[in-house]
């Protein structure tokens, strides 16, 4: 019996069209991520990219449960000796919305080449509004 392994050329990629719109963050991050992946479907690899494109709209009107939207701090370095800087969850939402959702969706990738390269794939918009309409996304029900 052998082992089926995806090749590169032949996985087929859908584009997925979400709306966040009263999502909770962590639930969504987790199913965006799993599109990216390609472990929907039966063909997935580890180490083969075989993830569908992800279109995100709504983004700034995503939810966070308890005390997060008053307690949770975003952390950056700008690589210089004390250089730590941290943004509040509000100060996030007001400034870069779509920030937040990338920021937990790639906390779940792969922090390796491919992680990065599926990624890219991720396309995020506040707004009901998606350059993608040529690539006609099918709209996708988050559980």
């Amino acid at each position: 019996m052998k082992s089926y392994v995806a090749r590169p050329r032949m996985v087929e990629r859908k584009w997925h069209l979400i709306d966040a719109d009263g999502q909770t963050l962590g639930r969504l991050a987790t199913e965006i991520a799993r599109l990216l992946r390609g472990k929907n479907k039966p063909q997935y690899t580890p180490h083969i990219d075989t993830g569908d494109f992800v279109v995100v709209v709504n983004a700034e009107k995503v939810i966070v449960t308890g005390k997060k939207a008053e307690q949770k701090v975003y952390y950056r370095h700008t690589g210089y000796p004390g250089g730590l800087k941290e943004t509040s969850y509000e100060a996030m939402l007001e400034r870069k919305p779509t920030e937040i959702l990338r920021r937990a969706v790639r906390g779940m990738m792969p922090k390796t080449r491919l992680g990065r390269h599926q990624l890219k794939k991720l396309k995020i918009y506040t707004g009901s509004e998606h350059p993608h309409g040529a690539q006609a996304p099918q709209p996708y029900e988050v559980r």
